[in-house]
């Protein structure tokens, strides 16, 4: 049984590569619930970008942000229930989410680099590039304190035990 309510948005956030996409896929499955991967929401220079090996700048950003934003939204209005993959790496970007959002929950899914690492290394077919893993977590502002609506799964572990953790986190569980 899910504690999840009508309207709710659970952002899974983390570096490329910690499980966001899967995770956050199978948790959607197992709450019954829309399933939106941000990844699809970068604009098309984006991509490109991503793919030539650059790292995107915040002007880059700015336009996929307000997808996520605007689909947050979405389900709110529409009473509906979802989880949304972005890395929302700095605490500016989970702002701009929550901003005129008021029943969105992140999901910061972390792991130190060299876990992360093999973990991007097993991917295939994916458009970001090893290389731009250092900026990602140098990017990377872990969610302070003050954040009240962040939750903190640390990824080390089976796929199957991370989800669950995910599960318990959402339900308020220990």
């Amino acid at each position: 049984m899910t504690k999840t309510k009508k309207g709710d948005s659970y952002v899974f956030m983390g570096v490329s590569s910690c499980g966001k996409s899967s995770i956050g896929a199978a948790v959607a499955q197992a709450l019954e619930t829309k399933f939106i991967d941000g990844d699809d929401l970068h604009p098309r220079a984006n991509i490109i970008k991503m793919k030539s090996g650059s790292a995107l700048n915040d002007t880059d950003r700015a336009p996929w942000l307000e997808r996520i934003n605007d689909a947050v939204y979405s389900i709110e209005q529409k009473a509906e229930r979802g989880v949304i993959v972005c890395s929302a790496l700095r605490r500016h970007y989970r702002d701009l989410i929550r901003q005129g959002n008021s029943k969105v929950v992140f999901i910061h899914l972390y792991g130190d680099f060299e876990l992360v690492k093999q973990r991007m290394l097993a991917r295939k077919a994916h458009f970001m590039p090893i290389e731009l893993l250092k900026s990602q977590f140098d990017t990377l502002e872990i969610p302070a304190t003050d954040e009240a609506d962040v939750i903190q799964v640390s990824i080390d572990g089976s796929f199957e035990e991370v989800v669950q953790r995910c599960i318990q986190a959402i339900n308020g569980e220990k």
